[in-house]
C-alpha cells in the first residue's frame, strides 16, 4: 500500500472515532428547517452570535447547544483531539474568536482544514442541521470566554 493511502485511511478511521452515534428519537423525527428559515433564524439571533460578553447559559440557542455539544462534540474537543479546541480553554479560542461567529460557524459546518488541526463537516455527524452545530459553536464560545 502507498504511504499516502494509509495516511488518508488512518485519517479516515480517527475522525471516524470522533463522531458519535446520536442516540435513538423517542418522538417522531422533526423536519429540518430549509436553509431560508435558518438564515431568518440567524439574522434575529442573540447576543451569543454577535459575540457579545453578555450571553450567558440561560440564552436558549448556548442552552440548546450544551446538548448537541456533549452528544456530539465532547468527544473531540473535551481531550483536543486533532487540534480541536477546548472549552474553557480562554487561549485556544481567543484567535478564534477574533475571525468572528460566522467564519466559526461555516467551518463547523463546512469542515475546515487548517494548521493546528482538523474539523470535519459537522463535526463527523452529517444528520445534525446547521442550527445545531451553530448552537454547539455558541456554546463552546460562551464555555471559553
Amino acid at each position: 500500500m502507498k504511504p499516502t493511502a494509509g495516511i488518508v485511511l488512518f485519517s479516515l478511521l480517527f475522525l471516524g472515532a470522533c463522531a458519535q452515534e446520536p442516540e435513538p428519537q423517542t418522538e417522531a423525527p422533526q423536519q429540518e428547517t430549509t436553509a431560508h428559515q435558518e438564515s431568518a433564524e440567524n439574522e434575529g439571533s442573540s447576543a451569543a452570535t454577535r459575540g457579545s460578553e453578555d450571553t450567558n447559559l440561560s440564552d436558549p440557542q448556548v442552552a440548546a447547544g450544551e446538548e448537541v455539544y456533549e452528544a456530539n462534540c465532547a468527544g473531540c474537543h473535551d481531550s483536543g483531539t486533532g487540534g480541536a479546541p477546548r472549552p474553557g480553554k480562554k487561549e485556544e479560542w481567543v484567535p478564534l474568536i477574533a475571525q468572528g461567529m460566522d467564519v466559526m460557524i461555516k467551518r463547523s459546518v463546512e469542515g475546515f482544514v487548517g494548521k493546528n488541526g482538523t474539523m470535519p463537516p459537522k463535526g463527523g455527524n452529517a444528520e445534525l442541521t446547521e442550527t445545531e452545530v451553530s448552537n454547539a459553536v455558541k456554546y463552546m464560545v460562551f464555555k471559553s470566554r
